[in-house]
């Protein structure tokens, strides 16, 4: 099925220049996006293309044709958005795998995610790593998912050019049955701290109040709370159950989540090395830019805003997978710098140190084994990554 889908968008894309019809996204039309992942997928395929037709595109049979597909949350059917929620559910229920006296807290498979992006933090953002290793993180969660909570599918992802007015419209964020539930319960509070200033409250910033994550809980963190109200834990991977919080704002997706932004990204100016990409992505916080990146987390609010402990709102893997979707994309339109790295090893290079190298190690704790920067750059090297974005 899976092959039969593809097989017949490539035939499709070799045989006329119509182009799929852009998402009802609820805002303005994302088609520039849609003629983007077109081209890449169409250059994806090329590389395995010879006289014999589609070949492999590593010695493992991973290939364009053969790779997962990752898809956005708004095209899964109903039943295939509650086989994930289900997923999700079953890893926030398994026992955790960590060393119980490296983090006390961990009670669930899912906060063994949580400690080790908190025990991370500061050596996996604004470095040389941050694209691979968030990566990793989501090929491993997916893996987890699978794995050892049967899950069918691929990893989706959030649409971010879409309800950017309101997220609470989202199929993704609706609070629907199907969806990955919706806004926090009303909590006054003064509004939330972000790295270009302060922005007011939503009209949430409580417990989740409706879906499938109603009431649901977090162990861990806080560890960097930006919400007036949202109060730090004496110590980060110590045992902190609480519930979930969120507090919808409009005014980050309403700046941010551009089509321009995307494609300024993609194949405009801060498209042309990987370092310019890479901190257009992330925000530059001195010019009062927030980036997609932290423009999502900051969209979401409350604990999704927390640098350190994001990664206990579930919706920060379909985000870090809209991310890496951009990544992706950039690597295929830009092909001879997609193994280029730049930054150091730590956070915006504080404390001072070296340049990272793609022979650096990419820990990751009982979530699986370690592997290089190298290692994780081709989607499809089939040794280690298998996946392409639809």
């Amino acid at each position: 099925m899976q092959f039969a889908k593809l097989a017949s968008l490539l035939t499709l894309l070799a045989s006329s220049s119509v182009l799929a019809a852009p998402l009802d996204t609820g805002s303005n039309s994302t088609a520039p996006v849609q003629v983007l992942q077109d081209k890449v997928i169409a250059l994806l395929e090329a590389k395995g293309n010879t006289k014999k037709g589609i070949e492999t595109t590593s010695k493992t049979g991973c290939s364009v044709a053969t790779a997962r597909i990752r898809r956005e949350w708004s095209t899964l059917s109903k039943p295939e958005r509650k086989e994930y929620i289900k997923a999700v559910q079953c890893l926030r229920q398994l026992p955790s795998q960590s060393d119980p006296v490296a983090v006390p807290g961990a009670r669930t498979r899912y906060d063994d995610f949580v400690a080790v992006h908190i025990n991370n933090t500061r050596t996996i953002h604004a470095t040389g790593n941050f694209l691979t290793y968030h990566r990793y993180l989501v090929a491993l969660y997916e893996d987890a998912l699978i794995n050892e909570c049967g899950y069918k599918g691929a990893q989706p992802y959030w649409n971010w050019l879409a309800y950017q007015n309101d997220l609470s419209k989202s199929p993704l964020l609706d609070g629907s049955e199907t969806s990955m539930g919706g806004d926090g319960a009303y909590f006054a509070h003064n509004g939330s701290k972000t790295a270009i200033g302060w922005f007011q409250p939503g009209k949430g910033g409580g417990c989740i109040a409706s879906g499938p994550f109603k009431d649901a809980v977090a162990n861990l963190g806080p560890v960097a709370p930006t919400m007036d109200g949202l109060a730090k834990s004496p110590s980060p991977l110590a045992y902190n159950p609480r519930c979930l919080r969120r507090d919808f704002t409009s005014r980050a997706p309403r700046t941010w989540f551009t089509v321009e932004n995307f494609l300024n990204l993609t194949t405009g100016a801060a498209s042309h090395d990987v370092a310019t990409f890479q901190t257009e992505l992330q925000g530059r916080f001195g010019d009062g830019f927030l980036g997609m990146h932290t423009a999502g987390h900051q969209s979401i609010g409350a604990d999704s805003a927390d640098l350190y402990s994001s990664i206990n709102d579930p919706v920060f893997f379909l985000h870090h997978s809209m991310l890496d979707r951009v990544y992706w994309m950039w690597q295929a339109l830009h092909a001879c710098q997609s193994r280029a790295i730049a930054g150091t090893r730590t956070m915006m290079n504080s404390p001072p140190s070296d340049n990272a190298l793609v022979s650096d190690e990419l820990p990751m704790g009982p979530l699986g084994p370690s592997k290089t920067i190298a290692q994780v750059m081709n989607t499809l090297d089939g040794d280690n990554l298998c996946y392409i974005y639809m």
